[in-house]
């Protein structure tokens, strides 16, 4: 189990750094009004408008892995009961003292008759 969490971790990472570099790469929103009057960004490796939808969708999809690679940890993290799943199942079973009559006790059990007991006396 631990190679898969190493794996999980790494993964993880560099699912952020990516991000964190794809983040920084997009131009907002304000940017489009400046290329608009030739700023020279439609001069750049994706052309005018291929940058925005290339860069978006990979931070899309490098969003859904670290998502899912938080998720996978925090599974394989928890830890699990060994008696059974659910609490419930793993509590004692016991009713209340207010619940059992007063009235129905049962007796204590009578001590054995010794053999001297049980011999005449003449």
């Amino acid at each position: 189990m631990t190679i898969v969490h190493n794996i999980l971790i790494a993964v993880q990472i560099l699912a952020a750094i990516a991000m964190v570099g794809l983040i920084l790469l997009q131009h907002g929103k304000g940017a489009d009004m400046g290329a608009a009057f030739g700023s020279g960004s439609a001069g750049s490796l994706f052309g005018a408008s291929g940058s925005a939808n290339f860069l978006s969708r990979t931070t899309a999809v490098l969003a859904a892995l670290f998502f899912a690679c938080t998720l996978l940890l925090a599974y394989f993290g928890t830890p699990r009961a060994a008696g059974g799943d659910s609490l419930l199942e793993r509590a004692p079973i016991t009713a209340p003292a207010s619940q059992i009559p007063a009235g129905n006790a049962v007796p204590a059990p009578a001590a054995p008759a010794s053999d001297a007991a049980q011999i005449p006396a003449k």
